[in-house]
């Protein structure tokens, strides 16, 4: 989200001599991505970042792939994932492709005594149940039900939870996640009619700086392997920064819907785009007002991607036995519409309280071993009358 921002102290002008008062040099780290051309934000640390003292031996993640060629629409129980207490343990890959990993997750432990970097991929972790404190070495984002956190490539970080009983729905991205373009002006600015504004967009605020030598395990995640380092410094040593490169936090509640006479297609939904998958928020709105408007979707062919929805409450007008935590997964190729009896149900209908993301992807999705732990088998045939 290119918006500029700033914590802490920082020196008059980059690449310049920095001391805290006391002769010692504050060591400047520059955090970016694609390479020196996309965003970045330049980090003032008390010690060197780059000090590992120790390198453990990795741990393989590659997801296990049940279904590499998928033609079967699948509904995935996602409140059945197994709860960790780790919450990094907790994740299940349960669609994959060479563009993202989408992923569950039911953490228990409030906190873990390690830290975390995911390097290949910017991440989505959307709050379906819990709160708590988002904390990461450019400040502190606290979270709650319905908050979308977005958490670039590289950032060190860690989740605390208020209490066991979480559910998180995670995209881990290879590409940058940005705000759909449509809705920005040639510098960046949200436009008037987005759905939503840098108003609702939160920062980090709380900056944690902590002047401590010691062990400090850092888990990074690169190629599907899970490396353990060892640095000698507290990774939380940053006493100011400033950059476009950082987490924020943005709630679907936030979200305002664009609605029409007649139904309009999802990308009026699109909050987050890559150049390989589109995520939507679906939102309580009215419905479409034309006196002889159908508010149900049309069957539609999916040809060109894949498309997840993953519900998260209310009424789901176009679908039959859904509920919270329910995924279901329209592979490209086949299309697919409401279920019998939805359209009708639909008609005259002046409003809907649904709540679900949607992630739609351009590439097939390949299913898991874990997404069949989840699958009731029959929803595939579930459009028979």
């Amino acid at each position: 989200m290119p918006i500029y921002h700033s914590l802490g102290k920082i020196p008059h002008k980059r690449h310049t001599v920095f001391k805290n008062g006391k002769d010692r040099y504050f060591y400047e780290q520059l955090f970016g991505t694609i390479g020196f051309d996309g965003m970045s934000t330049l980090s003032y640390h008390v010690h060197r970042p780059t000090m590992v003292k120790e390198l453990r031996k990795p741990k393989d993640l590659t997801p296990k792939i049940a279904i590499e060629k998928n033609m079967r629409s699948l509904r995935l129980h996602g409140f059945k994932t197994k709860p960790e207490k780790d919450h990094l343990a907790a994740r299940k890959a349960i669609l994959v492709n060479s563009d993202c990993a989408i992923v569950l997750a039911a953490p228990q432990a409030k906190s873990v005594d390690y830290f975390y970097k995911n390097a290949d991929c910017d991440e989505m972790i959307f709050i379906h149940k819990g709160s708590g404190t988002l904390r990461t070495f450019l400040g502190n984002i606290d979270f709650k039900y319905g908050d979308y956190l977005m958490i670039p490539r590289g950032m060190i970080y860690t989740m605390e939870f208020k209490d066991s009983d979480n559910r998180l729905f995670i995209v881990e991205s290879h590409r940058p996640m940005y705000t759909p373009k449509r809705y920005r002006n040639w510098f960046g600015q949200l436009l008037e009619h987005s759905p939503f504004c840098e108003r609702d967009i939160r920062r980090p605020k709380k900056l944690e700086t902590h002047d401590e030598k010691g062990s400090f395990v850092i888990k990074v995640k690169k190629q599907n392997m899970l490396h353990e380092l060892v640095y000698a410094s507290h990774p939380f040593d940053v006493v100011g920064w400033d950059g476009y490169n950082y987490p924020y936090a943005f709630s679907i509640h936030d979200f305002e819907p664009i609605t029409g006479r007649v139904h309009l297609p999802p990308p009026i939904h699109q909050t987050f785009e890559t150049d390989a998958f589109v995520v939507c928020s679906f939102c309580p709105r009215l419905y479409d007002y034309h006196p002889q408007a159908i508010p149900a979707p049309y069957n539609h062919s999916n040809i060109d991607s894949d498309e997840v929805l993953y519900y998260v409450d209310g009424d789901f007008m176009s679908r039959n036995d859904i509920g919270p935590g329910h995924i279901s997964l329209h592979p490209a190729g086949i299309p697919h519409g409401p279920h019998p009896g939805a359209m009708e149900r639909s008609i005259g209908k002046k409003e809907t309280n649904e709540l679900a993301v949607m992630v739609d992807t351009f590439k097939p999705l390949m299913v898991t071993e874990e997404a069949l732990k989840l699958d009731d088998g029959k929803y595939w045939k579930s459009w028979v009358e």
